[in-house]
């Protein structure tokens, strides 16, 4: 049986970089192995800190759903044109020995070739920011399945970490015009929109002084979006891309208003594919959204800039492949 390096969680809040065993590659499959990956902030948090509401939390875990690689060898069944590629892969669950849950954070990876994103036209470490932009259009594609043309609309969108980036990118690629809010200024330096407020220093209300049809919640913080609640316009939507233990909000404002809350969950059927080739055309430019980088050997240091440093927009960790 053949082994591969891998990132794996052995307890709450402890991390070890070694060996783990590879499940047999079928037909279908491709072998990838792994240049970069990055941390997601959110998710690699809660699993790190044991508190993952998910059915597959089981120590050991392997985490990680942003890996991008080159495609080494493929089974019998998967077209030829598919050698040398670079991909994206999304997670797999080909380890024996330990949980694979997300399974991304590995050197090896084998994966059906049907679930990878090819990368041809794209810059491939810009790849591991595929995941987050993918999720961050299919927020803003359902306030378009409320009827909301964002053209001409005004858009509030609440922290600059990379969702809340990319939201704001694709809202004004749509005709909106969008204001952002961020604690930290390198983000708001970064943010592509109309108007940058620092909450630190300004208040959005008097910021902004004219009502938002649209606030697109993206730092995961009930109390930022309370507060930003008087902008909302009559009829406005309210959609939620951050990740939230529980939901408290005043609801008069909400009553008042006649909110509508969206909720959005990871990216959908071709947001994907999609995504990649608004990056690929420069549509969405992620350049600006990499700031650190680190040797997997330094992979402590890694997760703990990425869940630590606000500084820290993405972080990608490069593998010896």
């Amino acid at each position: 049986m053949s082994t591969t390096r891998a990132i794996v969680i052995t307890e709450p809040h402890r991390l070890a970089l070694r060996d783990v065993t590879l499940t047999d590659a079928g037909p279908d499959d491709v072998v990838v192995q792994t240049v970069f990956t990055s941390i997601s902030a959110g998710t690699e948090r809660m699993l790190l800190a044991g508190r993952m509401p998910h059915p597959m939390l089981q120590f050991p875990v392997v985490p990680g759903y942003e890996t991008v690689g080159r495609i080494v060898a493929r089974g019998a069944s998967v077209p030829a044109e598919y050698d040398g590629r670079w991909v994206y892969v999304g997670g797999a669950r080909c380890f024996r020995d330990v949980n694979p849950a997300w399974g991304g954070q590995a050197a090896t990876l084998l994966v059906d070739y049907r679930r990878v994103v090819p990368l041809d036209e794209m810059q491939p470490d810009h790849g591991v920011l595929l995941a987050l932009a993918a999720t961050a259009l299919h927020g803003v594609d359902l306030i378009a399945g409320t009827g909301q043309n964002l053209t001409g609309r005004r858009v509030l969108v609440l922290g600059q970490g990379p969702v809340g980036q990319f939201a704001a990118r694709i809202a004004r690629a749509q005709g909106a015009w969008v204001a952002v809010s961020d604690r930290v200024a390198s983000r708001l330096e970064r943010s592509v929109a109309d108007l940058r407020v620092d909450v630190t220093s300004e208040s959005l209300v008097a910021a902004l002084q004219q009502p938002v049809d649209t606030i697109i919640e993206a730092t995961g913080s009930m109390a930022a979006l309370s507060d930003a609640l008087p902008l909302l316009a009559h009829n406005g939507v309210i959609l939620l891309l951050g990740y939230y233990d529980e939901l408290r909000l005043p609801y008069m404002p909400l009553f008042l208003k006649q909110a509508r809350l969206l909720t959005a969950k990871e990216w959908g059927e071709g947001d994907l594919q999609r995504t990649c080739a608004l990056l690929a055309a420069g549509v969405l430019d992620a350049s600006a959204l990499i700031t650190h980088r680190l040797p997997v050997a330094r992979f402590e240091e890694a997760y703990a800039t990425a869940l630590n440093d606000p500084e820290c927009l993405k972080l990608v960790i490069e593998w010896d492949g």
